[in-house]
């Protein structure tokens, strides 16, 4: 398959087309009409420091079902403790901030250069970007963020300082997702750490069948602070 250039226009070319390990077009902009474009396609931007946007929609797709998270006794242990706090919407900058500088294990930098990062901020104050955000004795010890388009959550990154920070605050989006009926948490590709904790890989067909009934829901535009304090 070819790897499509983007033109000005916001449009994309049929995901279906994207080819084996899950790229699809290169090119465009980090725009929020684009970015919004892309999600509500089922399409994410991914690429490095120095490199043209690259846009992918993996083939499968891991997705969490927010009914069937799998929390384990011991994290129960943790949240009936009251150890951790569970913000929401209060220091975006800060999560995806953290998010990029943590180093992880066969990784030698971040995707999340830092016009992904500027991105994706305008997104939360825009209203369709959101962050959970852990804290232990007031300091942010852990997190994750995301993208909310319709009934579906598009998970992005998460970090955490301490042990069980940010199973903490994946604990609080599902939890949200139920009370909220949203359809789906997108993990977007497969880790054996998002499937010890219950997503589960689907066809890329059925993912976009799934996220186009998700769309039909009109969105919770953020900040979600309030609802999450309500739930």
């Amino acid at each position: 398959m070819p790897i499509f250039r983007l033109p000005k226009e916001i449009v994309f070319p049929n995901p279906e087309l994207a080819e084996e390990e899950g790229v699809l077009a290169v090119g465009g902009d980090l725009s929020i009409e684009r970015l919004v474009a892309a999600y509500s396609s089922g399409i994410f931007p991914w690429y490095s420091e120095g490199e043209p946007i690259l846009w992918f929609s993996p083939d499968p797709r891991m997705v969490l079902y927010p009914r069937d998270f799998k929390i384990a006794t011991s994290l129960q242990r943790v949240i009936r403790s009251s150890k951790f706090v569970v913000r929401v919407d209060t220091d975006f900058e800060s999560v995806i901030t953290r998010c990029a500088i943590k180093s992880r294990p066969g990784q030698s930098g971040t995707w999340i250069t830092n016009d992904m990062r500027k991105a994706y901020i305008a997104m939360h104050n825009a209203g369709v970007a959101h962050s959970f955000e852990t804290y232990r004795d007031g300091q942010l010890v852990g997190g994750l963020y995301g993208v909310s388009l319709g009934s579906a959550f598009f998970g992005e990154s998460m970090f955490h300082e301490e042990r069980d920070a940010s199973k903490v605050a994946l604990a609080s989006l599902v939890s949200f997702a139920i009370e909220y009926g949203f359809s789906f948490i997108d993990a977007q590709q497969p880790t054996s750490h998002m499937k010890s904790l219950g997503a589960i890989e689907i066809p890329r067909s059925r993912f976009l069948a799934e996220l186009g009934n998700s769309q039909n829901t009109p969105t919770i535009k953020g900040p979600w602070t309030m609802l999450h304090e309500k739930s």
